[in-house]
């Protein structure tokens, strides 16, 4: 299993071995010890989801306040999402900046997003099947959004899927209506660089959640 740190930093992509024969393919997309080796902390899994989207679908981007936020290990099983992580830390060296990876089931790499970072990904294929492995359960209260088309953010968002079709942005009502990272900063909705590098410094030192 290999961890490799994405632009954002506190978001890996991790790739692992598969093993296949005549009977299909096994691998295995989470072991702590390798996650503890990168991170520094263990996972402490409190939710696990899973998320069934059309060609076009683009859910995100979606945060939430830290402490304690919400840590998410990601990968795809079945077709293929553009997985994206968005740096909403106010004061960090990269604020505002996006990196991705490809989550598909053919390399079935996975991706983990520390708290206080910015996630959303676009389908590349109807009944793209993503799963989620989450630090906290959800809590409508303390989790928020921002426009995933953003033109200061300028993600860029496929528009070919995988099929060779073209792909057309299929949004929820409340994403679509999710203010932009500046809006989000002026009305104070964003985890703070301090803020979040100060939790995950005591998850750290403490070993766990």
């Amino acid at each position: 299993m290999e961890f490799r740190e994405l632009s954002v930093p506190g978001a890996w992509e991790i790739t692992t071995a598969q093993f296949g024969d005549a009977r299909g393919a096994f691998l295995e997309w989470f072991k702590a010890p390798a996650f503890e080796a990168a991170t520094g902390h263990a996972f402490d899994l409190q939710q696990a989801n899973c998320s069934v989207s059309a060609a076009g679908v683009l859910r995100g981007v979606h945060f939430a306040d830290v402490p304690p936020g919400q840590a998410k290990y990601i990968t795809c099983a079945k077709g293929a999402v553009l997985d994206v992580v968005v740096d909403v830390r106010t004061g960090s060296p990269t604020f505002g900046q996006w990196d991705s990876v490809l989550l598909d089931d053919v390399d079935r790499r996975a991706v983990y997003i520390s708290e206080g970072l910015g996630h959303a990904f676009m389908s590349l294929e109807d009944d793209s099947t993503v799963l989620y492995l989450c630090s906290t359960g959800y809590a409508p209260g303390r989790e928020h959004g921002i426009d995933p088309l953003d033109p200061d953010l300028g993600i860029a968002w496929p528009t070919i899927g995988r099929s060779g079709a073209s792909l057309t942005p299929i949004l929820s009502e409340k994403d679509s209506e999710a203010p932009t990272l500046a809006q989000a900063a002026a009305d104070a909705l964003l985890p703070t660089w301090s803020a979040v590098d100060e939790y995950v410094r005591s998850l750290t030192e403490g070993g766990a959640r």
